[in-house]
């Protein structure tokens, strides 16, 4: 994997949008994916006052035929008036997307994952002050012969609350181009592959998931109908 840097900016700054999306040949780019969007996302456990965390995700990605590889930005940030205290942002992987890294982010083991899911990574954003954020390149696949989803939990750095999570949401197209260069893939819309020569193929993955998982801390209630999450391990501490 190429090395990636991890930042902080302002909220504001958040709101920028890249325009054109760019597609190069058997590489993924984390950049022009569109405006974020806390699409799927739903406030979990009661925040301290003063601290309101949410994520985003980019409006659209794009997937190399050839490779199957494509790029994310997940972003962190804290809207509200105060210090978030120490949290940590979850990155899972579901179906068809795989999430392969996360820079300066710890990959959860995978007695660790949550029932449907096949990656995951926790990163450590630290104390996030009002008004700060902190993004993070997400390196992954995407079997286009199945549906892809994506889901960022913000939890307490010891996983026994989750203030936020946005997902299980998917990424995907009603529209598949499997002779091109590369498919575009919209957030929150269900992917519909098509083979090569025309056939649709089977389509995987089902609507509501159920995620229980057997760690220490307490149960999370997932997003929307995604049913229950887990309490996390803390994660290594980050250099």
């Amino acid at each position: 994997m190429s090395s990636r840097r991890t930042t902080t900016i302002t909220g504001s700054l958040l709101t920028a949008c890249f325009s054109a999306v760019m597609i190069l040949s058997h590489t993924a780019v984390a950049d022009d994916q569109g405006p974020g969007s806390g699409k799927g996302g739903k406030a979990m456990d009661k925040a301290p006052t003063g601290v309101e965390v949410t994520t985003l995700l980019p409006e659209k990605i794009s997937v190399d035929n050839s490779t199957q590889k494509t790029a994310i930005t997940a972003t962190v940030k804290n809207e509200g008036t105060k210090e978030s205290g120490n949290i940590r942002m979850l990155v899972v992987g579901f179906d068809g997307l795989t999430v392969k890294n996360v820079e300066g982010c710890t990959a959860m083991a995978k007695k660790d994952l949550p029932e449907g899911s096949n990656s995951g990574f926790i990163c450590s954003a630290g104390n996030l002050a009002a008004g700060k954020s902190k993004s993070y390149d997400v390196d992954a696949t995407f079997d286009l012969s199945k549906t892809g989803k994506i889901c960022l939990p913000v939890q307490t750095s010891d996983g026994k609350k989750t203030y936020w999570q946005q997902g299980p949401v998917p990424f995907g197209t009603t529209n598949p181009s499997p002779n091109a260069p590369a498919t575009p893939l919209l957030l929150g819309t269900d992917n519909k592959p098509v083979a090569p020569g025309g056939d649709r193929l089977p389509r995987a993955g089902g609507g509501s998931e159920v995620l229980p998982l057997g760690m220490a801390g307490a149960a999370l209630l997932s997003a929307g109908a995604a049913g229950l999450w887990w309490a996390g391990r803390r994660p290594r501490q980050e250099h």
